[in-house]
């Protein structure tokens, strides 16, 4: 999973400001994606050179909010359609990208789980046939096969998985809003952060 690509997806859900897009991630893929906090402003100041994020103000203690441009919605949702290229690990792609629809109140979890089914359903269940040597084992044949067989037992297995998540999309209310919980850190704008003693800069 890109953090570019989930930091796009979580803004679908509303401005929000960096600590905060921070946690959400962690919260939204069920604990499996931790990045350092570093990590997570980099890249929303890279998301805002890039003109898909813009300033949507700040908090009232001080925390810039920053929201989806045009631009940065169309790629939210070039995203959560699974379009375009897949990361090197397609698997866990696609868990953390179903765990992030399945979270956001206002995107067709279903559609992300449907997009998904089919491209794994294209992965599974081939015809055997492998341009490697016929004859038993030379140069590979028999490794091939076995690795063949590996990549479709995976596929069928991310099938079986992305049937459970539609049961969980149709059956049960998964998605939630942002925290309202207060950050005990956050970066605020070096204006703020240096004002003098008595003063408030939350």
């Amino acid at each position: 999973m890109a953090v570019r690509d989930a930091l796009l997806a979580l803004l679908t859900a509303g401005p929000a400001y960096g600590f905060q897009l921070h946690n959400e991630l962690t919260r939204r893929t069920g604990g499996r994606r931790r990045i350092n906090v570093g990590q997570t402003y980099a890249t929303l100041e890279r998301l805002a050179r890039q003109s898909l994020v813009e300033s949507a103000g700040s908090t009232h203690d001080g925390l810039p909010l920053h929201r989806l441009t045009g631009s940065g919605r169309a790629a939210a949702s070039a995203w959560l359609d699974a379009e375009g290229e897949r990361d090197a690990d397609a698997w866990a792609e696609t868990i953390d990208r179903v765990l992030i629809a399945l979270s956001l109140p206002d995107v067709d979890a279903s559609r992300t789980i449907a997009r998904e089914a089919a491209w794994w359903g294209d992965s599974a269940g081939g015809d055997g046939e492998t341009d490697a040597p016929s004859r038993s084992g030379a140069d590979g044949a028999g490794l091939r096969a076995l690795a063949d067989d590996a990549d479709d037992d995976r596929a069928r297995a991310m099938l079986a998985w992305l049937e459970q998540a539609a049961g969980a999309a149709a059956s049960s209310d998964v998605a939630f809003a942002f925290s309202a919980e207060r950050p005990r850190r956050g970066r605020r704008p070096a204006a703020a952060r240096e004002a003098p003693a008595g003063q408030a800069s939350a």
